[in-house]
């Protein structure tokens, strides 16, 4: 096989030429746009970047947030078990005075009662003691031994009244 000189000085000069007409109006515009390019994605990178570290700044921020939040329920639940404990030694204290107050008025009431229940008693004792009076002054008892009898038979009705 034969090597032809020309052939590749023509193939040398026809590159020589592509090269140079692609570098001035191709390869400037093709290295412009991958530069660009190149520049863009620099650009995206630093702002994933840039958002990535404000995402974890966000993200520092929702949990203080929610770490506060939590200590405020915790603070809310204590304050709410403190105000159910106050009231419910409030609602003891008021229903042991109402007991003591009601204490007093039954103790009070029963008094009454028993005054009453005195005062009709001395009442039907004294209408008794007049009626034995009488009925003993009826009857001429000369012996102490019907006097007696008759006391006893009084008392007897005197206590089944009762």
């Amino acid at each position: 096989m034969e090597v032809l000189w020309e052939n590749i000085l023509i193939s040398i000069v026809a590159f020589a030429i592509l090269y140079f007409l692609l570098h001035k109006y191709a390869f400037s515009k093709l290295f412009a746009i991958m530069e660009q390019r190149r520049e863009l994605v620099m650009n995206q990178m630093n702002e994933a970047a840039e958002t990535r570290k404000q995402a974890a700044l966000y993200v520092e921020e929702q949990k203080k947030a929610l770490d506060q939040a939590r200590q405020e329920a915790h603070e809310i639940i204590e304050r709410s078990r403190q105000t159910s404990n106050k009231q419910a030694e409030q609602l003891i204290e008021q229903a042991k005075e109402e007991t003591v107050r009601l204490k007093a008025e039954a103790v009070r009431d029963i008094e009454n009662e028993k005054n009453k229940a005195v005062e009709e008693l001395r009442g039907e004792l004294g209408s008794v003691s007049v009626k034995i009076a009488s009925k003993l002054i009826e009857r001429e008892v000369k012996t102490d031994e019907a006097q007696e009898q008759l006391v006893d038979q009084y008392l007897k009705e005197v206590g089944g009244r009762s």
